[in-house]
């Protein structure tokens, strides 16, 4: 019988314990062996919990367990998290996390600890919750040069920007009502800027492209400037906006960004809805493959972080790697990118319009602005061209 412990008794931890009890026969049968939860840490207490006399208060007790070979990592933050990991590490205990803060902060830190302890750190919930993402690059995509990984990476921005879509509802509202139904957290700022996105596709290019992409080098906007007008316009030509975190290569030039883009109905992401996730990958002899499924939620991260803990039981005393290197990926300036966009400006003619951007469709326009569609631009060239209008808003369009 493997035995692990549980760091961290909230949302995924409990789901975690709870996965391992409701599925303990079939894991059982797919490891070889029953996985058995010995210790649960929190500073809290849980009377009446069926697991009371599973939570402990001493990390040190579980560091020193011999018999606990898998920490799962359900704390978040990069605090307590990180010194916790580490002590598991070193002490030869594999340790699978949620937790994409610390995967993007420490990740190539704790996989080289774990390679010279004979044991393995594992982050499959880190990105998309319970989406099957980082083991298929890992292992079914591993004959692949990936070109590209775009993806509706946040729920709670999928949510508001589908709920404006289809309601015509205002941001601030639906944000609100987000916050009620517990898809938003009190402090949003992490998904409505972006920050959350932005470490998950830093997660995931390092892992397609084996070298560290740093999310502080990710150009990240969120999605607080997108209104109704917005999906107002998107209705004229077909279209959605969604949050994606993307990145490519294009001639061995490396892009990253996450910024809300327009989606066309071709797009494979259009029809991505609610608090879904999606995340599509690019390689250069398969092509297009797509993952979709619940990027939150207490039973499907749990359910993600159980896979990694079954995979560990297996490979006990192995390191699994995943091919992630430490030397850092230098990403390109933005501004050699090219797409079209979608642009808004305070009213102005035609004329002047294509003689800046050059050939435009232009669009059935609010009272007091102009709207278009430019053809494919470089970063730079719309930036110049843009500076000499009163630019409402703008929007990257992705094919």
């Amino acid at each position: 019988m493997a035995k692990i412990a549980v760091l961290g008794y909230g949302t995924v931890g409990s789901g975690i314990v709870e996965v391992l009890n409701t599925n303990k026969e079939l894991i059982r049968e797919r490891v070889g062996e029953a996985i058995d939860v010995k210790y649960i840490l929190d500073l809290r207490e849980f009377p009446g919990d069926p697991y009371e006399s599973l939570v402990t208060h001493d990390f040190d007790a579980i560091a020193a367990d011999p018999e606990v070979s898998v920490v799962c990592e359900a704390m978040g933050g990069t605090g307590a998290a990180y010194k916790f990991t580490k002590a598991c590490l070193e002490a030869g205990k594999s340790v699978c996390t949620s937790n994409k803060a610390l995967v993007a902060e420490y990740g190539t830190e704790l996989m080289r600890i774990a390679k010279d302890k004979n044991c393995s750190y594992l982050f499959e919930a880190s990105c998309g919750g319970g989406i099957p993402i980082i083991r298929p690059i890992r292992s079914s995509l591993c004959p692949e040069r990936i070109l590209a990984i775009k993806g509706i990476l946040n729920g709670t921005t999928n949510y508001i920007l589908t709920r404006m879509e289809q309601e015509g509802a205002d941001f601030a509202d639906v944000l609100k009502q987000a916050q009620e139904l517990g898809y938003a957290e009190a402090d949003p700022t992490a998904d409505i800027e972006g920050h959350d996105a932005c470490r998950k596709i830093a997660i995931l290019s390092s892992l397609a492209y084996g070298k560290t992409v740093y999310y502080q080098d990710v150009e990240t906007e969120g999605i607080t400037k997108i209104t109704t007008d917005d999906f107002a316009y998107m209705k004229q030509i077909g279209a959605t906006i969604k949050l994606l975190g993307m990145s490519k290569e294009v001639n061995g030039a490396y892009y990253a960004q996450v910024a809300p883009f327009v989606l066309k109905k071709t797009n494979p992401l259009y029809s991505v809805n609610g608090v879904m996730n999606a995340i599509l990958v690019t390689g250069n002899t398969l092509g297009d493959t797509m993952y979709y499924g619940a990027g939150a939620g207490s039973l499907p991260t749990a359910s993600a972080v159980v896979s990694d803990v079954m995979e560990c039981v297996m490979t006990k005393g192995e390191t699994i790697d995943s091919h992630w290197s430490e030397e850092k990926l230098a990403l390109s300036p933005l501004d050699g990118a090219t797409r079209p966009f979608f642009v808004r400006v305070k009213e102005r003619a035609e004329a002047d319009i294509k003689a800046a951007f050059g050939e435009v469709k232009f669009l059935e326009p609010i009272a007091g602005e102009t709207a278009f569609i430019t053809a494919e631009l470089s970063e730079a060239a719309f930036k110049k061209a843009a500076a000499e209008f009163e630019v409402i808003s703008f929007l990257r369009v992705e094919d």
